[in-house]
């Protein structure tokens, strides 16, 4: 963990609360994330491998005497009040993320007062680093502490999915929360999205660092593509259950079903489905290589995601691919591939400790000359999950 910087922020965070408030507040740091490999896999039933990282949202939060919630953002410099008992979705955007939590957390008969939050941040936002999923879990991790709920950590993350479903209104899966709430540090986690049990796999290699570049761009495609997606693989499932009614979802699903049932009928389902079931399986693989400690055989993998993403599901993009593209004959770049929903976001780059600087420079270089863009690159540390700052 950048131990330096979150002790920075954690201080800008404290310092606020106290001049707006005057009170000493409760702390709580919840991280970022990134996904190492299984993309689109968790609305599919199937596996994902993330890490919590050292970006992240600090709250500090306190009670009150009334029944007003208060909030103010540092990054947007922004207040928001409302009624603990009367509230909707808020003009700001930001507020609904911890409104949200709070609508989940009584429509569950918890009994909460009023109180105040000041929060910030350094996860990058529009990145795909999931910030929105921190804000959600250190709200819901922060009221369960204040109220004294007894709350489990799967329920913290669960209430904070809900909030971005039902209250924010994007159907995410669980894997950001899930994540942001159960990360520890140099473990990846492999969470199984059917039942959300999980796995700790070990990722403690340390001369190779995980370094993102940020395509600087967010196509208008990403949310109608991904509810497209999400339709198509539904469409295939349909399909294969018509002679194969046990398969309830793609994580259920052959490459010899799909060749069987699904190619002859259409070949643009069959494509995406081709990729979930293959990626799936990747994972799988992964796993045991980084058990193995082959990183090298790992980062292949994270290639083959790539080409599945770009060619199978189509959901990558022109400046993607060139970041892609600008490592993938680089000694130094074992492996890397879009990461997130698609068309913009960060590529996740696994980089030798003692190239990352040249690869930075080079990257920055060539991205500028193919695509007219500046990219920001990012080193991102794996980190613990969700968690009360006592000192």
């Amino acid at each position: 963990m950048n131990i330096e910087a979150t002790t920075s922020l954690r201080d800008a965070v404290n310092e606020k609360y106290l001049d707006y408030h005057g009170s000493t507040p409760l702390l709580v740091r919840s991280p970022g994330r990134v996904n190492l490999i299984g993309e689109h896999t968790d609305y599919n039933q199937g596996l994902v491998l993330p890490a919590a990282i050292d970006k992240n949202i600090i709250v500090a939060i306190g009670k009150r005497d009334d029944n007003t919630i208060q909030l103010y953002a540092m990054d947007q410099q922004e207040s928001y009040s409302v009624d603990l008992d009367a509230f909707d979705r808020s003009p700001l955007l930001w507020p609904d993320y911890i409104l949200g939590v709070v609508q989940q957390l009584q429509q569950r008969g918890h009994q909460l007062g009023g109180f105040n939050i000041v929060f910030g941040g350094d996860i990058p936002q529009g990145a795909g680093l999931s910030s929105s999923a921190a804000l959600e879990c250190a709200t819901a991790f922060a009221l369960n502490e204040l109220f004294d709920l007894g709350i489990s950590r799967l329920d913290i993350a669960l209430t904070a999915q809900a909030a971005e479903n039902e209250f924010v209104g994007v159907k995410c899966g669980l894997m950001d929360q899930f994540a942001s709430v159960f990360g520890q540090e140099q473990r990846l986690i492999k969470l199984d999205c059917a039942d959300f049990s999980h796995e700790y796999i070990p990722f403690n290699n340390p001369d190779l660092r995980i370094v993102l570049f940020d395509t600087q761009v967010k196509h208008s495609l990403a949310s109608s593509a991904y509810n497209e997606r999400r339709e198509q693989c539904e469409r295939g499932v349909a399909l294969i259950q018509k002679c194969r009614p046990e398969v309830k979802s793609l994580r259920d699903a052959t490459i010899r079903q799909l060749d069987e049932y699904v190619r002859p009928v259409d070949a643009t389902v069959y494509s995406r489905c081709y990729y979930v079931v293959s990626e799936i399986k990747r994972l799988q693989d992964a796993c045991n290589d980084l058990k193995k400690d082959d990183f090298a055989t790992f980062g292949k993998r994270m290639f083959e995601t790539h080409e599945g993403l770009q060619h199978l599901y189509e959901v990558s993009c022109h400046e993607l691919d060139v970041l892609v593209d600008l490592v993938r004959d680089n000694d130094a770049v074992l492996g890397a591939r879009m990461m997130g929903g698609g068309f913009g976001g960060c590529t996740i780059n696994l980089v030798k400790v003692d190239q990352v600087e040249a690869v930075v420079d080079a990257v920055t270089a060539g991205y500028k000359q193919k695509t007219g863009r500046t990219t920001q690159a990012y080193i991102a540390n794996i980190s613990a999950g969700t968690n009360l700052i006592l000192d």
